[in-house]
């Protein structure tokens, strides 16, 4: 979809040529007197435009407008959230006639924050999936401009271009979490990663099974060992900062698919599954956006990815495996893989002698009970980070909560026979893992996001969410004192052109909600 902002007037962008005007309205009467903001402060006078974000109004062929259809819709108080909906139920509405031009104006003057979320929610709202379809029908919308009432400030304008790259690393991180595991295999995750290294300041290397076991990942080709599809560990650098400056580690998860191996998981809606490697996902998506942000910050991005999967080589309950930190591992539970595969991740992030790390994971059922699919749960060894996570996801509309790290929840974890179970009791689940985690994180400033709930939607909306690229772009922007771009770096294609669909390789031609309890 092509962005653009402009300056305009209700008037003015009511004249824009276009299939679809969207009036923001705001709590406060419109006062202009030009025919559509006439009629939108009518319709709040006589209750036919509530004044609550989300409730709509369609108008058609108002007087002296060019665009044949016209949504007012309300924003309440203007804020970041009520912004977001009123954008998401308008784009949602509109669907049906299939716009390709539409105009969103603010009926007010607007913050940066309000035009971040009007931006990120016409992308979600208006997103389609197709490259396994043989008979694609992509979004219709193919342009959409913005428009504020006053000369957008520098601040307005960089939100903007800062939202516009976050929408292209949110759409990477939905494309590669729709696509079917056969489609989106570790290797073909690999390639994807090593696409991203076009981009200014970002290389990338992959190593294989040798280079893995070489390093003593036991516990990473533990889980790959049941799977003919060969393991791929990835490793994301983008330069933006000194070259001595310490960078944030970013750790995804990336099992493609998720049988849950032996102790293999209920067939009902098992597909759902190939969402197990969003984690990695939004790794890629986070460097998609760096790339075209360019802001002056160190990151590296690592992805452990491969199947979890049943044949004669596969691991069995009651295995124990050496990871890289040299502990030993009981594995209990087949399901509790992703925790085997990110443990050896990271004590590999330990050599970048990390300013922090910061794992993604779709990773315990437990989590999806607790937070349901509103706000991912957060677990931090590291009150800062903590801090700024937290306000990261306010920021972004992609929100988190934290959840404790006490040493008594480690206790179900001992084990007889190794240093360390991989599962404890059912009781605080998402924590247990956690804490399974924080052993290998002894180092350096740790936290843990467990997107289990919020990765993707089951049901008629089933699809990934690209969550948490807009919590994590939102942090390392922060952290990078909100520059937009370094003061040498060339400017990627991304932040200034429009954002357009990322190129992918070509692949080969609740339970899950349930299956999700021991990944």
């Amino acid at each position: 979809m092509d962005f653009q902002l402009k300056t305009l007037t209700v008037a003015q962008a009511a004249a824009e040529k276009s299939d679809l005007l969207i009036v923001l309205v705001g709590s406060a009467l419109p006062t202009a007197k030009d025919p559509v903001s006439v009629l939108a402060a009518s319709a709040r006078k006589a209750g036919d435009l509530p004044d609550k974000a989300g409730k709509l109004l369609a108008l058609y062929r108002p007087e002296t407008v060019v665009p044949s259809r016209v949504l007012l819709a309300a924003i309440g108080d203007g804020k970041a959230a009520s912004v977001r909906g009123a954008v998401s139920a308008a784009v949602a509405a509109a669907k049906a006639n299939g716009p390709k031009r539409v105009v969103i104006v603010f009926a007010q003057p607007a913050d940066a924050a309000a035009v971040a979320a009007a931006v990120t929610a016409a992308a979600d709202a208006s997103y389609v999936y197709t490259t396994t379809k043989s008979k694609a029908e992509p979004r219709s919308i193919r342009h959409l401009t913005l428009g504020v009432s006053e000369a957008a400030s520098p601040a307005v304008a960089t939100a903007f271009d800062d939202a516009r790259a976050t929408v292209a690393g949110i759409e990477l991180a939905k494309e590669w979490g729709n696509r079917p595991a056969n489609h989106a295999t570790p290797t073909l995750l690999a390639e994807a990663a090593k696409g991203l290294a076009k981009l200014p300041r970002i290389k990338c290397e992959v190593l294989g099974p040798k280079e893995v076991d070489k390093l003593g990942m036991g516990a990473f080709a533990a889980v790959a060992q049941g799977s003919a599809e060969p393991l791929r560990f990835i490793v994301l650098r983008y330069q933006g900062g000194a070259k001595d400056e310490a960078p944030v580690v970013l750790v995804g998860k990336g099992i493609t698919f998720d049988t849950g191996g032996v102790s293999l998981k209920p067939a009902a809606e098992m597909d759902e599954m190939k969402f197990d490697m969003c984690g990695a996902a939004s790794v890629l998506g986070t460097f998609r956006a760096l790339g075209a942000i360019q802001p002056a910050i160190n990151v590296v991005g690592l992805i452990p990815s491969c199947e979890n999967m049943n044949d004669g080589k596969a691991v069995k309950p009651g295995d124990v495996v050496t990871s890289m930190s040299g502990q030993t591992i009981e594995i209990l539970n087949t399901d509790a893989e992703g925790r085997l595969i990110l443990c050896d991740a990271l004590s590999y992030a330990k050599r970048f002698d990390p300013a922090a790390v910061i794992d993604i994971a779709t990773l315990t059922g437990a989590c999806v009970v607790a937070l349901g699919g509103v706000r991912s749960g957060l677990f931090a060894s590291d009150e800062s980070l903590a801090s700024a996570l937290e306000s990261a996801g306010e920021a972004s509309q992609d929100r988190c909560w934290r959840l404790p790290l006490d040493d008594d929840y480690a206790e179900g974890l001992k084990s007889n026979f190794a240093d360390v179970a991989n599962i404890a009791g059912r009781a605080g689940g998402a924590i247990t893992a956690a804490k399974f985690l924080q052993r290998f994180t002894a180092d350096y400033a740790w936290a843990h996001l467990d997107i289990a709930g919020t990765a993707w939607k089951s049901g008629a909306a089933k699809g990934s969410t690209g969550r948490p690229v807009g919590l994590l772009v939102s942090y390392l922007t922060n952290r990078a004192g909100n520059s937009n771009a370094a003061a040498t770096a060339p400017k990627a294609g991304m932040a200034a052109k429009p954002v357009k669909k990322a190129a992918s390789p070509k692949a080969p031609a609740k339970p899950a909600r349930k299956a999700r309890s021991a990944q």
